[in-house]
């Protein structure tokens, strides 16, 4: 087998929470480099004491991928394998054996699993295959923000899901700069179906539901915006919008949308029962998540949703069916929900109340 050498890199910013777990967690790696884009804590001063290649550069007017390509240009040519990772990021242990052991000269691209969030259980919630490893002198970064690694040459990408990564963010940074970026995006590339999702996508978190809308249509009306699972996603955003401006009658029209556009995903289906249970309509929610319980495996992309796969469902099913009369398979549905959520009051006091009406 041949020797390759892998080079792990990353930028940072005032990550010093995270900067000794991340070294200790890259320590496989032959060689591990960060950029630092210009903190005022302890991040460089803790990352040069684990062993780690820290070059200083703030990065003005401050873009993604040109901090990315300013790290990856860093990774001297004799290294064959390069990793991005981010400071609150870490592999589960055993990661280099197992790129080396599907590792050729061929392959210029591995998919793996990524653990975006967590339950409070820790349990892993929302996860998706990630691809940020990569042959050397391969690829560069590309798009202001939700950067892509865009390939120079013809690529060959394999799976690998027992190489994995978990994310443990601070919810307290900011993202503040995301919405100006993904802005900047489209206005160089209003092609770019994926950063135009994405700008849609942020219009909702910031209740801008006109904005959301009409990019979202923008999207969908793209040329190039074919993937069935991202598009299915602009139809529920459009509906979560249109529902947030208190038209129900065109997001139920956008949810059935999205339950056309892409039928194996749950979440669309969950969402219209929510509607549906608002409103007091208990047999229609429970028929669409009936439908939903008929999808047995989460999709391995980021569109798919914790409140589809955690206790939110069979908590809402455990309610429909109790007001449909249909009892046992209420406290059935809402012990699965306790399996999930064991400290949940709220549930425990609704499986005691089902139970008396099975009695």
């Amino acid at each position: 087998m041949k020797n390759y050498k892998i080079c792990v890199y990353a930028i940072a910013k005032n990550e010093e929470q995270f900067a000794e777990k991340w070294a200790n967690s890259m320590k496989e790696a032959d060689k591990i480099i960060v950029l630092d884009t210009g903190s005022t804590d302890k991040t460089v001063e803790i990352l040069r004491q684990n062993g780690v290649e820290v070059i200083v550069k703030e990065i003005k007017p401050w873009r993604f991928d040109v901090a990315r390509n300013e790290s990856l240009n860093l990774i001297p040519e004799e290294y064959d394998i390069c990793v991005c990772t981010d400071l609150d990021e870490k592999f589960e242990p055993g990661w280099k054996e197992k790129i080396l052991k599907i590792w050729n000269d061929n392959v210029t691209r591995i998919k793996y699993t990524y653990n975006w969030s967590f339950d409070e259980y820790g349990n892993p919630a929302t996860t998706f295959l990630a691809n940020k490893i990569h042959k050397n002198k391969m690829y560069k970064w590309t798009h202001p923000v939700h950067e892509v690694l865009t390939p120079l040459g013809n690529e060959k990408e394999i799976i690998c899901k027992d190489i994995v990564i978990n994310h443990h963010p601070d919810h307290s940074k900011s993202r503040s700069n995301y919405l100006p970026l993904l802005e900047l995006s489209i206005k160089e590339d209003d092609t770019d179906d994926r950063n135009m999702h994405y700008l849609g996508r942020e219009y909702m978190y910031y209740q801008r539901w006109d904005d959301a809308i009409n990019t979202l249509k923008r999207h969908l009306n793209l040329k190039t915006a074919t993937w069935k699972d991202e598009r299915c996603a602009s139809m529920r955003f459009i509906a979560r919008s249109y529902n947030a401006k208190k038209e129900k009658d065109t997001a139920k029209e956008w949810y059935q949308k999205a339950i056309l556009e892409a039928p194996y995903l749950r979440e669309s289906y969950v969402e219209l029962a929510f509607m549906y249970y608002e409103e007091g309509n208990y047999k229609k929610a429970y028929d669409l998540l009936n439908e939903a319980f008929k999808i047995k495996e989460k999709s391995n992309f980021y569109i798919n949703e914790e409140f589809a796969w955690n206790s939110f469902i069979y908590d809402l099913y455990s309610l429909c069916a109790f007001k449909l009369e249909k009892y046992e398979e209420a406290c059935n549905s809402v012990k699965k929900a306790l399996q999930m959520d064991k400290n949940n009051i709220r549930l425990q006091l609704n499986l005691e109340e089902m139970e008396k009406y099975i009695k």
